[in-house]
């Protein structure tokens, strides 16, 4: 293999620069020319890409987003803007692709390699670690440690006035930030999408530890799990409680990438880039007990990743 290309595509994540800078320089190392796909599958669409050098992924490992840019396509889901796209395979030589995304991102790589056996790899690279078949996704580090950044501040604010913060945060349908952020920042209760919970529960857990004398109160849910608006209402009309409300949104997927995205990303590309040279395709890279692995696109699709009840449990009981 002469000439692979990478993109980014989706949500951006931080981390994802860190990949992109491997994936340019394992592959240079090794003699092979890279291409850069500006805008994920729109400019794979449109041809706007380029070849990448040494200096191209230099000074970026230590920031967020992405260089190449990200978008959503539309087009690319008809076989006519896949169509397109394969033109400037031909046109560019290219040999094999890296896609650093998630699921949505992959399911395109996935359909494309199908059509046109192109070689390709996926490195999951979103804040919502929902990526089945690996322990964790580039990203996800650092959009929790952004909660729990936030949650210190809100604390301070929640104890000076004695009130209750609920604060939503992201993950689409899953409830691994929530959960994760919520355990490290002691929060007194955690909604996430795979639990059921009842809302009488969380006010009556409120109300006693308003009985023994506790000043202020984190509930962290989960955007896929409920509205933080809605719980923050229902919470003051059944408890009479001064409840406020934050929404961190997009904050949580800016900044710069903590070291552990940063290590990750550079093993995650790095592999990516071994499996094409292996001659294997329709791969994802992921992190399993520690270790950098390599298994089927198969396995993203059509099962859900399971949450850490335990954790969750674990989270319940030291709120008490």
């Amino acid at each position: 293999m002469q000439r692979i290309a990478v993109m980014t595509s989706g949500g951006d994540a931080p981390g994802m620069n860190a990949a992109v800078r491997a994936v340019v320089r394992k592959a240079i190392y090794h003699g092979m020319e890279v291409i850069g796909i500006n805008r994920g599958y729109n400019g794979f669409i449109e041809g706007d890409m380029w070849p990448m050098n040494l200096g191209s992924v230099a000074d970026i490992i230590h920031r967020g987003g992405t260089v190449l840019h990200t978008a959503r396509s539309k087009e690319f889901t008809t076989p006519e803007g896949r169509a397109k796209a394969y033109e400037n395979v031909e046109r560019f030589g290219i040999q094999g692709l890296v896609v650093i995304g998630g699921d949505g991102s992959f399911k395109g790589a996935k359909v494309f390699h199908e059509e046109y056996n192109l070689p390709v790899v996926g490195v999951p690279g979103t804040i919502d670690n929902d990526i089945p078949g690996t322990d964790y996704t580039i990203g996800f580090d650092t959009a929790v440690n952004n909660v729990v950044d936030a949650i210190n501040k809100i604390r301070d604010t929640a104890t000076s006035h004695e009130r209750t913060f609920v604060v939503e945060v992201m993950g689409r349908n899953a409830g691994f930030i929530a959960l994760k952020a919520g355990l490290a920042g002691g929060a007194e209760t955690i909604l996430v999408p795979e639990v059921p919970f009842d809302i009488n529960n969380i006010c009556n857990k409120l109300m006693r530890g308003v009985k023994r004398g506790k000043l202020h109160s984190i509930i962290i849910v989960a955007e896929g799990a409920a509205s933080g608006l809605e719980i923050g209402q229902k919470i003051k009309e059944l408890t009479g409680f001064d409840t406020k409300v934050t929404i961190l949104g997009h904050l949580q997927r800016g900044g710069i990438p903590t070291a552990t995205d940063r290590v990750m990303a550079s093993l995650l590309g790095s592999k990516a880039v071994e499996v094409l040279m292996n001659g294997h395709t329709n791969k994802v890279v992921g992190v399993r007990n520690s270790e950098t692995i390599a298994y089927d696109l198969d396995e993203v699709f059509g099962k859900k990743k399971d949450l850490d009840t335990e954790m969750l449990e674990l989270a319940n009981i030291l709120s008490i």
